[in-house]
């Protein structure tokens, strides 16, 4: 990066960071209060609190209706990435907004690869003989969150790249090296992680363990 744009590019990759963890709660909770009278409506709001309360509301139930399509969502978001990549390709540019949106999938790929509590502390995540007590594998970032938090993240991405302010001239061969340094340094702690713990981030059923054969 050269030096006069390094402060600047802190900067705004540490705002992008910061804009796609920020819930979509946190836009309307300073806006629109939670106290509803007995007709459903909100009491002491203004017409736009109203309406933005219930666009939210409608966001929130399709959002909602999509989490038993499982295939279907990660497709959508599967192209919505290939439109990005496009984009990115034809543009020439905006490489700091990408690699500040693949670390953000990255950190969400370790949450959602994580068990939700911690092996060291409550013993093997998984049953490895026939007297444990069976314990599917609990994520840290359960799979709707994780494929939400990428549509997001990739959303937010496109948008920012109509806007010139986000276009930081920087040599994207470094950050493709940064980026793929730090995804094997990252897989390569959690992957011991998993070995150390003996657990898998899956869950493939109850497992059947042999019995002793009766004479």
């Amino acid at each position: 990066l050269r030096k006069e744009h390094e402060p600047k590019t802190v900067t705004l990759l540490a705002g992008l960071l910061f804009l796609m963890h920020m819930p979509l709660t946190t836009l309307t909770s300073r806006r629109v209060p939670h106290d509803f009278s007995d007709d459903g409506g909100l009491e002491e709001s203004s017409p736009l609190q109203k309406q933005m309360h219930q666009l939210y509301m409608r966001f929130t139930t399709l959002k909602d209706s999509t989490a038993p399509h499982t295939g279907a969502r990660w497709i959508g978001t599967a192209v919505l990435f290939i439109i990005y990549c496009i984009r990115i390709f034809l543009i020439n540019g905006w490489y700091i907004v990408t690699y500040g949106l693949g670390i953000y999938i990255l950190n969400l790929g370790i949450g959602f690869l994580s068990p939700a509590s911690d092996p060291s502390a409550d013993g093997s995540v998984l049953p490895t003989n026939e007297a444990d007590e069976f314990k599917p594998f609990v994520r840290k970032l359960p799979e709707f969150k994780f494929w939400y938090g990428v549509t997001r993240g990739i959303v937010i991405a496109f948008f920012m790249t109509f806007f010139s302010v986000f276009n930081i001239p920087v040599f994207w061969p470094i950050l493709v090296c940064y980026f793929f340094a730090l995804f094997i340094m990252t897989m390569r702690r959690q992957i011991q992680h998993m070995i150390k713990h003996n657990y898998i981030p899956i869950t493939l059923g109850k497992p059947k363990f042999k019995g002793k054969d009766s004479t």
